[in-house]
C-alpha cells in the first residue's frame, strides 16, 4: 500500500520550488479565484501562527498540462524525465502567498491586482486579536508592504522606521519566514490514484472526467500536444480547416472521441484501460484518428443522410464506425460492407444497444466490425431484432431514446420539405434539444386530438411526428385539423403530393389525412416506417 509521507516546509523552501520548476499546479485544477482580501487574511493567520491547512503535492515523473504562468510571472520548465511535484490540494492557498512574495500582477475581469499593495498596520501590536494585514495600501498609517517584508533584511528598514516599528518588522519577518507550512507528499503514485486524492480532498466527491485526467497525462511540450486543444481545434477550428461544427456534429462528446482512439489502440474502451494508454502511441495516433472520425461522420451524412449529430442514436456509434475506416486503411466501405455496417448501425439503434455497460458492449462490437472488415456477416445469435407495426406506433416520443432518434434519422433520411413551399427543411443542432424544438411537429396536433378525447399519450406517437422548418408551421398550424391547415397547404404548394412523400405520407387521402382519421393515418404511416427499418435490418445480401 502507498504511503504519504508528511513534511514541514519554510516560506522560502516552499517558493524556490515554484521558482525553480519542481513545483507545478496542473490544468486540472481552478483558476486563481481567491481575492486579495482572501490573501490578506491568509498572512494574517500565518503572523497569529494559526494553521492554515496542509499542501498535498504529488511527485512523479508525468509530465502533465500545467499552469505556465501565474499572473506576470512566467514559470520554468524543467527537463524532461525530471521528478516534479504537482499541487493536489492548496492551489488558492500557494498561489496566494507565491504572488505576495513576488510582488505579482494578475489580471481578474479586465482589472489588475497588484499584490504588493498588501500591507501590514505597524500601529497594531503583533500578539493582539485584531487582524493586522490590509489587502490595500494604507495612508496616514505607519505600514510595511508584505512583498517588502519578505524580500529585504531588516538593515534595509533602517532609518525609515521608528525602533518600535523596526521591533515588530523583526516580529513580522521571523513569523513568516519560520512558518511551519504543513505539507503532505504522495511520491510516484500511478495518475489515476493521484486523480482519486485530487477529487476527494477538492471537489466534494465530483469525479473529474476521464478526458480531464487523459488532457494531464497526454500533454507534450517537446511534441506541441495539448489533447484540450486539440478536441477544441477537433469541433471548432475557426474556419482554418474541417471540423466537427462544419460537418454538423459538434455535439460530440470528448469521452466519444476518447473511445475512439482506446478502440483502435486496445479495442478496449473501459476507463482504467484508457488511463494505461502509452502516452506517445496515443499521441502518434492521433491524426489518424481524428481522420478516421471525419470519414465516421461523412458515411452517416451520406449514406444514412443523418445531417447532424443530435439525431444519432447514440454518440458511441461514432467508435465502431471510426474503427472500421481505421482498421480499412480509411478506405470506403464496399457495396457488401455497406450493407453490413447499415444492419449493424440500425440494430444498435432500434435495440436500446449502448443504454448500458457502453463499454463491454463496444467491445463486443468491434468483433463485428472485424466480421464486416472481412466481409463476413457478423454473429447477432440471440441478439436479433424482430419489430411489429405495434413496437413503432406505440413508442412514445422522446429527444432522449435511441429508438424515436432512430427513427427521427429515418425521417430525416427522406430528406423532408416545406409543407408550405417544397423547399428543403433546415434541420440544425440547436433546434433539436428538447420534444418542443422547432424541428419536431406533431402531424396530428396534441390539442386537436385532446379536443377529440384522446390523451397526450396516444398522440404523442413517434409516427405522429414530423421533421418541419421552424416554429412558423406549428405557430399556422397550432390547434387546426390536418384536413384544415393541409387544405391551406394544398392551395399554397402545387407539389405537396411529393412534399409528403418527403415525409413518409404516400397519399393525404388513404392516410386518413383528410377524414382527419388518425387511427388511419398511425396504421399507413407506421407501415411506412416499419418497411423502411425492415430494408435496413434484413439486407439482400
Amino acid at each position: 500500500m502507498l504511503q504519504p509521507e508528511n513534511q514541514n516546509k519554510k516560506y522560502d523552501h516552499l517558493f524556490t520550488a515554484i521558482d525553480t520548476g519542481y513545483l507545478k499546479i496542473p490544468k486540472f485544477q481552478r483558476e486563481f479565484v481567491w481575492s486579495k482580501k482572501q490573501t490578506a487574511k491568509l498572512i494574517d493567520s500565518i503572523i497569529k501562527g494559526f494553521p492554515i491547512g496542509t499542501f498535498i503535492f504529488w511527485k512523479t515523473r508525468d509530465e502533465l498540462r500545467h499552469v505556465k504562468n501565474i499572473g506576470n510571472a512566467e514559470l520554468p520548465e524543467l527537463k524532461q524525465g525530471e521528478s516534479v511535484s504537482y499541487v493536489l490540494d492548496g492551489q488558492q492557498r500557494i498561489t496566494s502567498l507565491f504572488a505576495v512574495k513576488k510582488g505579482l500582477i494578475i489580471t481578474k475581469d479586465s482589472k489588475e491586482i497588484n499584490y504588493k499593495d498588501i500591507c501590514i498596520d505597524l500601529s497594531c501590536d503583533p500578539d493582539e486579536d485584531e487582524e493586522v494585514v490590509s489587502s490595500e495600501s494604507m495612508e496616514n498609517v505607519s505600514n510595511i508592504s508584505v512583498y517588502k517584508l519578505l524580500n529585504a533584511t531588516l538593515t534595509d528598514f533602517i532609518g525609515k522606521y521608528s525602533q518600535d516599528n523596526l521591533k515588530k518588522i523583526e516580529t513580522y519577518q521571523k513569523r513568516l519566514t519560520t512558518y511551519d507550512f504543513s505539507t503532505i507528499l504522495i511520491n510516484e503514485y500511478p495518475i489515476d490514484i493521484a486523480c482519486e486524492v485530487f477529487t476527494r480532498i477538492n471537489t466534494g466527491g465530483t469525479e473529474l472526467t476521464l478526458f480531464e485526467i487523459m488532457v494531464a497525462k497526454t500533454y507534450d511540450q517537446d511534441n506541441d500536444f495539448d489533447l484540450a486543444h486539440q478536441y477544441e481545434m477537433l469541433i471548432d477550428n475557426g474556419n482554418s480547416g474541417k471540423d466537427l461544427k462544419g460537418a454538423g456534429y459538434e455535439t460530440i462528446p470528448s469521452s466519444t472521441v476518447l473511445q475512439c482512439i482506446a478502440g483502435y489502440m486496445k479495442k478496449d474502451v473501459k476507463r482504467k484501460n484508457i488511463l494505461k494508454l502509452d502516452k506517445a502511441e496515443f499521441i502518434n495516433v492521433w491524426p489518424a484518428v481524428k481522420d478516421a472520425i471525419f470519414h465516421a461522420i461523412d458515411f452517416f451524412r451520406s449514406q444514412y443522410r443523418i445531417p447532424v449529430s443530435r439525431l444519432l442514436p447514440y454518440p458511441a456509434l461514432l467508435v465502431p464506425f471510426t474503427y472500421f475506416y481505421l482498421n480499412n486503411s480509411s478506405k470506403p466501405p464496399n457495396t457488401r460492407q455497406i450493407k453490413l455496417l447499415t444492419k449493424y448501425f440500425w440494430w444498435a439503434s432500434l435495440s436500446g444497444r449502448f443504454s448500458s455497460a457502453v463499454e463491454s458492449k463496444l467491445a463486443q462490437d468491434f468483433k463485428k466490425i472485424d466480421n464486416i472488415l472481412n466481409n463476413e456477416i457478423p454473429n447477432y445469435d440471440g441478439e436479433e431484432l424482430e419489430l411489429k407495426l405495434d413496437n413503432v406506433i406505440n413508442r412514445q416520443f422522446s429527444t432522449g431514446d435511441s429508438f424515436c432518434k432512430a427513427i427521427i434519422s429515418l425521417y430525416a433520411y427522406y430528406i423532408p420539405k416545406s409543407f408550405a413551399d417544397n423547399s428543403l427543411v433546415r434541420i440544425d443542432n440547436s433546434w433539436l434539444k428538447v420534444a418542443f424544438s422547432k424541428n419536431y411537429h406533431h402531424f396530428f396536433p396534441k390539442s386537436f386530438l385532446r379536443k377529440r378525447g384522446l390523451s397526450d399519450y396516444e398522440s404523442n406517437s413517434i409516427v405522429n411526428i414530423t421533421i418541419v422548418d421552424d416554429y412558423l408551421n406549428k405557430r399556422s398550424i397550432g390547434a387546426k385539423a390536418p384536413s384544415d391547415y393541409m387544405g391551406t397547404y394544398k392551395l399554397e404548394n402545387e407539389e405537396l403530393n411529393d412534399t409528403m412523400k418527403s415525409h413518409l405520407v404516400d397519399d393525404l387521402s388513404t392516410f386518413g389525412v383528410w377524414d382527419d382519421d388518425y387511427d388511419t393515418f398511425l396504421i399507413k404511416r407506421g407501415q411506412k416506417v416499419l418497411d423502411a427499418i425492415n430494408e435496413r435490418l434484413h439486407p439482400r445480401l
